[in-house]
């Protein structure tokens, strides 16, 4: 149904790939126009929307390894680390 289409990015003028996955996806969103940045150059614009992150040091609850997260951890509530968090994820599918 979707085809790979090659779009031109607004901001820096080169060329991109709107795949079919990601036509797709926007479909489901229900998003109706085509992307006009390439992927890059949104990245760009997010961070500069956002500027740098907080990040924590923190403990995984799980294997007590080291765990970066990008919010304050609150005593008592578990904080796991990146590869326990997926994990938990996988799990809860």
């Amino acid at each position: 149904m979707f085809e790979d289409k090659t779009l031109i990015c607004k901001e820096c003028g080169n060329e991109f790939i709107f795949s079919a996955g990601e036509q797709e996806f926007y479909a489901e969103k229900g998003f109706e126009n085509d992307p006009i940045r390439c992927r890059e150059c949104r990245a760009a614009r997010k961070r500069a929307r956002n500027p740098e992150r907080t990040y924590y040091d923190a403990v995984c609850a799980e294997c007590g390894g080291p765990a970066r997260i990008p919010f304050e951890p609150k005593d008592g509530r578990p904080v796991y680390c990146s590869a326990c968090h997926a994990k938990r994820q996988e799990e809860a599918e």
